[in-house]
């Protein structure tokens, strides 16, 4: 097996997996801290990178029908949430793409500042 290629979206406040500490997303890409997992608490993100992903299913959610798909750590294979493929009500159109983190799946720490010359 090859080694796992996995990206970093940087910025200040960073999302990692909770088993690996692989970067997920940062503070940026919150659309919302106002949704319910499994687990309990979980955000709403525009874009998450090192995930896989399971086949598509459909749940019956608090705001309708959605198809989703689990998403997973791309390094440790850890369950963090899932994603919105489709929603049926017009109203939850807006999670389409998008990606729920389980908040005790996963841990937040201090990112970097972004720098605008470079360090050699």
């Amino acid at each position: 097996m090859g080694r796992v290629f996995l990206e970093h979206l940087g910025g200040i406040r960073l999302f990692n997996c909770g088993q690996c500490q692989t970067n997920l997303t940062n503070r940026n890409q919150l659309i919302s801290t106002r949704f319910t997992g499994a687990t309990g608490r979980a955000y709403l993100f525009k874009r998450v990178v090192n995930l896989t992903f399971s086949n598509v299913q459909e749940r019956v959610m608090l705001t309708g029908r959605h198809m989703v798909r689990d998403v997973m750590c791309k390094n440790c294979n850890a369950k963090l949430g899932w994603m919105y493929e489709y929603a049926t009500d017009e109203q939850q159109k807006y999670k389409e793409g998008r990606v729920i983190l389980e908040y005790a799946l996963i841990s937040e720490v201090e990112g970097f500042p972004e720098s605008s010359t470079p360090t050699h």
